[in-house]
């Protein structure tokens, strides 16, 4: 039973979806140390919202419409580096994992996570500390030491992502701000780690083994 007396801590629900936001508003307000005070719809509303509402937690889902959850995420972060942003999702593929990590997450659950540990993530990621779910822990524990898929970088899993969404090398050098001779020269390390020999090949190998994902 939780008997906290302090003040509650402020929530900022961020989702798409109307009925995932009531549902974990329902969730939250259980808890007398919880207190849901915004949502926000899109990632755009959720910069605006957390400027305007300085909650504690953000509870941050990734595929929304327009300005996506980790821009979204890097964009309060940068504004407000005292609000913790703690990621909600049904994706966990390294791209979306280190993507949110590097933007600034405290912690990265996903939607199959119970009630209670849900509410101890919020509370966890509230104190500053990292709140993530069992799968998504191992995986980032594999990329500390070193092991993760492939052993693809940072900027190798975008390039490879944006490859996957049908980008030619003159696109992902404008998008990423790279020449073109350093996407190609990032494209054969990512064939050499994958084992195979063209773009195609990259992009089936990475999706077959969930390093990135397409949407």
């Amino acid at each position: 039973m939780n008997t906290h007396t302090g003040p509650a801590i402020r929530i900022l629900l961020a989702d798409d979806h109307p009925v995932v936001r009531d549902g974990l508003a329902a969730v939250l307000s259980t808890q007398p140390d919880l207190k849901v005070v915004g949502e926000a719809a899109t990632g755009a509303e959720a910069v605006r919202r957390s400027a305007e509402l300085a909650p504690d937690v953000v509870l941050m889902d990734l595929q929304m419409p327009g300005m996506d959850g980790t821009a979204a995420t890097a964009a309060i972060r940068a504004a407000q580096p005292d609000v913790r942003v703690l990621v909600l999702t049904t994706y966990d593929t390294d791209a979306d994992i280190t993507a949110a990590v590097d933007a600034g997450a405290v912690g990265y659950l996903l939607k199959d996570t119970g009630r209670y540990e849900l509410c101890e993530a919020v509370r966890t990621a509230a104190r500053g500390g990292a709140a993530l779910s069992p799968t998504v822990a191992a995986k980032v524990l594999a990329h500390l030491r070193g092991e993760r898929a492939a052993g693809l970088s940072g900027r190798e899993l975008e390039v490879l992502s944006a490859v996957a969404r049908g980008q030619s090398n003159k696109q992902i050098a404008r998008g990423l701000r790279l020449s073109e001779a350093t996407v190609k020269t990032h494209l054969l390390h990512i064939y050499t780690k994958l084992d195979v020999g063209d773009r195609t090949g990259a992009v089936t190998a990475a999706l077959g083994r969930g390093i990135i994902r397409v949407d």
